[in-house]
């Protein structure tokens, strides 16, 4: 599998069970509009980890300015942030917090969270989660 994006709509192709995730390379998805206007995402990878039952999942995120935030979440997983443009606000648990490129934000599983683009240049960034299936 390695090289290939492994997105949901492959893993959906291989029967519905998330593969296991070898070293290597992955490639992006295509960039795809999100569920919120001024949202696009490209996936790179989801699958479970070798070592238990660990899930990691990865995506890059782009936020035009003005666009509202994504919805307030928890979840099982940990979410980690890596800015590649621009600038973001992430919020936990009601504190927020500017990240610029080069910035990498962590939010533990469980924490209220959302990331937003209060700029007024697009913001892209670096989606890791690692944790439980959901």
């Amino acid at each position: 599998m390695a090289g290939l994006a492994l997105t949901p709509e492959n893993v959906e192709a291989q029967g519905g069970a998330l593969p296991v995730i070898e070293s290597g390379v992955y490639k992006p998805s295509p960039s795809k509009a999100g569920s919120m206007a001024g949202h696009s995402s490209s996936r790179y990878l989801t699958g479970m980890l070798k070592a238990g039952n660990i899930r990691l999942e990865m995506h890059e995120s782009t936020i035009q300015p003005g666009a509202e935030h994504e919805a307030v979440g928890t979840h099982l997983h940990n979410e980690i942030w890596l800015v590649r443009e621009g600038t973001a606000e992430l919020t936990t648990n009601g504190v927020t917090r500017t990240m610029t490129a080069g910035d990498v934000g962590i939010c533990c599983a469980g924490d209220k969270h959302f990331i937003s683009n209060t700029s007024d240049k697009p913001v892209t960034y670096f989606v890791v989660t690692v944790g439980p299936p959901e």
